[in-house]
């Protein structure tokens, strides 16, 4: 198995079958991460993920589904992988999310591992800022406002 290149965490205060349902279903993951989906996450099924407000998208595919437990998707443009693990807390739920398999090396690495951990530490605010509070933080789109599809708000 191939090193993590990133793992970061997040205590969301929900317990851990909402918070996984916030991962599998995009009807709640578009609250706070990605934009638009063409259907919840299924075993060995593909979907594909795209964030309209910066005219970019991607295909993955879950590897491993394991209820309120665990989730393993693969990117098949390059064969990385994210992996989340949700460890109740009592009445919380900690969410670990390792991403591992890039290719890259040198600054290439640097660039990826860095652009990586800021991207899902703020999916793990904003899940938390979801589903603790219902307030829909728009950390994903505030985080690079240059990028944005002219007109996207």
């Amino acid at each position: 198995m191939t090193e993590p290149l990133v793992t970061t965490q997040m205590l969301i205060r929900k317990p851990a079958p909402e918070v996984f349902n916030a991962f599998i279903d995009p009807a709640v993951t578009t609250k706070f991460w990605f934009s638009k989906s063409n259907g919840k996450l299924e075993l060995g099924k593909r979907r594909r993920w795209d964030w309209e407000m910066f005219g970019v998208g991607g295909d993955v595919e879950a590897k491993a589904i394991e209820p309120n437990a665990r989730i393993l998707v693969e990117w098949p443009e390059d064969g990385s992988t994210t992996e989340w693990r949700f460890e109740p807390r009592g009445d919380a739920t900690l969410v670990v999310i390792t991403y591992t398999g890039t290719e890259a090396s040198g600054c290439d690495l640097i660039a990826q591992a860095t652009d990586n951990m800021q991207g899902y530490s703020l999916v793990l605010a904003g899940a938390k800022f979801w589903l603790e509070h219902g307030i829909a933080p728009k950390l994903v789109v505030d985080s690079k406002p240059d990028n944005l599809v002219e007109g996207w708000q």
